[in-house]
């Protein structure tokens, strides 16, 4: 019977081979696949915060809600991997080409500025889509409430702690798309996914691209009055919701998980399994 996995050293190497792929891919291309990235992302994210927010609210449920989020956000990258698509927190692992001197830094610092701005732009999208949709208003306007809370929570991180969120994040999510490269079938790819995704988001770590939707979103149900004020019976004041906005998303979150999710990816699993499987590979003549 043929084997159904990789071997870690051969996950390395395709790895690699899978990094170059993606360093010759036209612009167009990789604008477009980044976009559907942002956008499945997105999709995990609303849909993993529907289905938990009332957990969520309630210090004693805290708990199982994040573990129940964890459960249905694994499908944003499910999606990535086997419907085709560019996410940035994964395309970190082209670090591994970089240090194996097959692709050029100018070409994956390419890469990562395209498949950044597509994964923006999808994600946004799906927030645009959830504040017009009405479905903020679900349960008596506290999904948009608990939505503005998590926008809230994630802004008034400081660096250091969204920095090592960060870390903790994207070294998971590149772990499930390492195993995910060396699974040969669907049902083997779905269950790399699965547990460490489950894992970050019970965790509670911090995802750049799951960012770009959850502050947008954020930012813009707190517009709407009823949800405003159903926030604020959670606790969140006015000074802490004018504290909420794009440029805080950015500099306050986006900037800090972002550098830590790039340390996450290329350095503790990238650069990590470089070094132990392929560094001293024997190369053939």
């Amino acid at each position: 019977m043929a084997q159904n996995d990789l071997s870690p050293a051969e996950i390395a190497e395709v790895t690699i081979k899978n990094g170059i792929k993606k360093s010759e891919n036209s612009t167009a291309n990789l604008l477009i696949l980044s976009i559907l990235a942002g956008v499945f992302i997105a999709f995990a994210a609303e849909g993993s915060n529907m289905a938990a927010f009332n957990l969520f609210a309630d210090a004693n449920t805290y708990g199982l809600g994040k573990a129940l989020a964890g459960g249905i956000f694994g499908t944003g990258l499910m999606l990535v991997l086997i419907a085709g698509a560019e996410l940035f927190t994964g395309d970190t692992l082209l670090m591994a080409g970089v240090l194996d001197k097959k692709i050029k830094l100018s070409a994956m610092l390419r890469v990562w500025g395209i498949v950044y701005i597509g994964n923006f732009l999808g994600s946004v999208l799906i927030a645009f889509m959830m504040n017009q949709s009405g479905l903020f208003s679900s349960g008596a306007n506290m999904l948009g409430a608990m939505t503005i809370k998590i926008a809230v929570y994630k802004v008034n991180l400081t660096f250091a702690q969204a920095f090592f969120l960060g870390i903790m994040c994207n070294w998971l999510v590149c772990l499930a798309v390492w195993m995910a490269y060396g699974a040969k079938d669907i049902a083997g790819k779905i269950l790399a996914v699965f547990f460490p995704i489950w894992l970050f988001i019970t965790s509670g770590f911090e995802h750049s691209v799951a960012n770009m939707y959850y502050i947008p979103a954020g930012i813009m149900a707190k517009s709407n009055q009823a949800m405003a004020e159903a926030a604020a019976q959670m606790g969140i004041s006015a000074e802490k919701l004018s504290h909420l906005n794009w440029g805080t998303f950015v500099t306050k979150n986006l900037i800090p998980v972002t550098l830590g999710n790039i340390i996450g990816g290329g350095v503790f699993v990238a650069a990590v399994y470089w070094y132990v499987y392929v560094r001293n590979a024997k190369k053939p003549v």
